[in-house]
């Protein structure tokens, strides 16, 4: 491996991030250089932990695919030659930080930090979940890469350890939208991803009960929830206007989830706006306004808000729970 230190401004990161199968990605030999080693070197590494990059961390492209990106890119020609023995492998944004925990050492640390600085810097060139969260499957694939897509707010200056970890990537990227320090969340139009987060965020926070009033409900909106903790009870407020909820899909979550207990409850029509109560009647107590559907966040323009005098929203509370439940 290489012992000078390569670091890589953003224009030249940018230069190596390629969209392949409708997602950002890095290929093998970039990845290589930038960590200091040679591209075969580099996928053995890979190989030793094969287990650790399953297939929506890193695939190998087609011919077709690779054809396709050596005719658009000039840099990717050079290195990518018709000689090359194999077809290169791409690395997504969830398989480039799983690398962090695999190649150690200076370099390698350095590298790491530069690279989490950059997709901080590049979060619109690496997320573009828009069009992928279109079915439940990919819902859930989605929310999964999101959870590596958290935009950064700021890298630990007191890493000293010479070696990246699992654990320290999980200090790295955890308090990007912690509900504890965060208290109202803008999103603009075209930021699911980033409004997905913070729903997951809100949710998981929960200690003993949610309460979610939407009338507007689907999959996502139970997707959003599997992050909660074991022993929160939630209830779901809803009329499930224009039966975005079935009964199926329903059933399919909570044996996928079975951790995660849901109650569904009528609103009776009489609500337009969208709640989320954390802890009702606790000292843990959080009130949200939301100004769309979770299932929405992030479509278009919307903001989610916590009430800062929660005692004229109790009444609220205490009459939904009286409500019938809601049959699917």
């Amino acid at each position: 491996m290489s012992k000078d230190l390569l670091i890589h401004n953003e224009d030249d990161l940018r230069s190596k991030i390629y969209t392949i199968r409708g997602v950002q990605v890095m290929l093998d030999f970039d990845l290589a250089e930038i960590y200091g080693y040679d591209t075969k070197r580099f996928n053995e590494q890979v190989k030793n932990n094969k287990e650790r990059f399953d297939e929506d961390f890193r695939f190998q492209l087609t011919k077709e695919e690779f054809d396709n990106l050596r005719s658009k890119n000039s840099t990717a020609k050079t290195k990518m030659t018709s000689k090359s023995r194999s077809l290169p492998y791409a690395f997504t944004e969830q398989g480039i930080y799983m690398l962090m925990t695999v190649l150690r050492g200076d370099l390698a640390t350095a590298q790491s930090k530069a690279l989490i600085r950059i997709f901080k810097q590049m979060k619109d060139f690496i997320l573009q979940s828009q069009n992928v969260l279109c079915s439940p499957e990919l819902v859930k694939l989605s929310l999964q890469t999101s959870e590596n897509s958290i935009e950064i707010k700021k890298i630990n200056k007191t890493i000293t350890d010479k070696m990246v970890t699992k654990d320290e990537l999980s200090r790295v990227i955890k308090d990007f939208t912690d509900p504890n320090i965060r208290k109202d969340y803008l999103f603009l139009n075209g930021e699911t991803v980033e409004a997905d987060i913070a729903y997951s965020s809100i949710y998981s926070s929960a200690k003993k009960t949610i309460f979610i009033v939407d009338n507007y409900i689907g999959l996502k909106t139970l997707v959003l929830l599997k992050t909660v903790k074991p022993n929160v009870q939630v209830t779901l407020f809803s009329d499930n206007v224009g039966k975005g909820l079935h009964r199926t899909e329903l059933l399919d979550f909570c044996k996928e989830y079975p951790n995660v207990h849901i109650n569904l409850k009528k609103t009776n029509g009489i609500y337009h706006d969208r709640y989320i109560f954390i802890d009702f009647g606790s000292t843990d107590e959080k009130i949200y306004h939301c100004g769309g559907s979770s299932k929405d966040g992030g479509i278009r323009t919307t903001a989610i808000s916590q009430v800062e005098d929660t005692s004229i929203y109790k009444i609220i509370a205490k009459d939904l729970q009286k409500n019938p439940i809601l049959i699917l």
